[in-house]
């Protein structure tokens, strides 16, 4: 079946409202907009749309450290603690920049993946317009035992990569938002990539919906105001492609970096894939996946090497991506 074709009739089957976007071989096959991107004044959702990644972030903050380690500002057995110092005393001394990247780490977190919260929940311990920076975060990680020793095993964990990006501030004493922008974004030329306030989004950006009460809200109050290292990153398909292309290139960082990032560190299992150092693996072929989902958001992208191919699908609400991924894998990766 023809992928327009393909895409546009999972899209009205299931109302998808977001970006698809398909590249292979250095040409775009398919970039398509659905939905609004601002349903209270009916703005149309278009390709050039900047659209959240939520943890699809994890990428952009783990290629941070990691330039950290190549330039001797971090190495991946820095501890935490050495950091962090009295902060978070709950996270064990021996937890290393390699175990948090990992989600090895058994460190507590203040979203439990493993919790049975529904995603509509408002789950944010403080108001949500005091989480702006980084340093602000330790008023919602702290108090969470640890769950098991660093390196055990796999425990995907969100405060793992805000106090990685904690241990990144200090050590290079630059702010999180800047080191991201300045050693990620830059040398991947992404141009519409960054971190934007919930409560000050540019034109161009897609609003997340939660159904509350039988009716659509935005997510503005479900999630950090500014996101730190675990998410609330905006990007657009274009971007993600230029992402991936400059990645494997070695643009971000050196190319035995990317290789030691991309290689699986877990099998996990439970969500059919692998994980290396801040990316989701194929659980068979060497496929390197950014994945989000959150209050509002759904995002996944997809890179096989050897073929130049990115899958990229974002939608506004929590689970509106997955019914076109699916489609999408099934047809294009097997």
């Amino acid at each position: 079946m023809d992928l327009t074709e393909l895409v546009a009739r999972e899209a009205a089957r299931t109302g998808f409202a977001g970006v698809v976007r398909v590249d292979r071989a250095g040409a775009t096959e398919l970039s398509l907009a659905f939905g609004l991107a601002d349903r209270r004044h009916g703005l149309a959702m278009t390709p050039d749309s900047q659209v959240a990644m939520a943890s699809g972030s994890k990428g952009m903050t783990a290629l941070a450290v990691m330039s950290l380690v190549e330039d001797g500002t971090l190495a991946l057995t820095t501890t935490a603690r050495s950091l962090l110092g009295a902060d978070l005393p709950l996270v064990a001394d021996d937890v290393t920049v390699e175990h948090l990247l990992a989600h090895r780490s058994g460190i507590g977190d203040y979203v439990d993946e493993d919790a049975d919260t529904p995603i509509s929940a408002y789950a944010m311990t403080v108001p949500v317009h005091e989480l702006a920076t980084t340093e602000q975060f330790l008023a919602v990680l702290d108090g969470f035992p640890t769950k098991f020793r660093a390196g055990e095993r796999f425990a995907y964990c969100n405060g793992g990569f805000v106090v990685l990006a904690l241990l990144a501030e200090r050590a290079s004493g630059v702010p999180f938002h800047d080191l991201v922008r300045d050693r990620v974004c830059a040398p991947a030329g992404l141009v519409d990539t960054d971190f934007l306030r919930s409560d000050a989004l540019p034109g161009r950006a897609a609003l997340g919906y939660v159904e509350q009460d039988g009716a659509w809200r935005t997510n503005v109050f479900h999630l950090p105001v500014l996101g730190s290292g675990d998410g609330g990153m905006y990007t657009t398909g274009a971007d993600v492609h230029r992402f991936w292309t400059a990645l494997f290139a070695g643009r971000i960082v050196g190319t035995d970096t990317v290789a030691s990032m991309v290689a699986p560190r877990s099998d996990v299992p439970q969500e059919g894939r692998r994980y290396g150092l801040g990316f989701w693996l194929h659980p068979t072929r060497d496929v390197a996946q950014l994945e989000g989902y959150d209050a509002g958001v759904s995002f996944r992208s997809l890179h096989d090497p050897a073929d130049g191919l990115t899958v990229t699908v974002v939608g506004t609400t929590s689970d509106a991506a997955w019914p076109l991924l699916r489609a999408l894998e099934r047809e294009l990766i097997g």
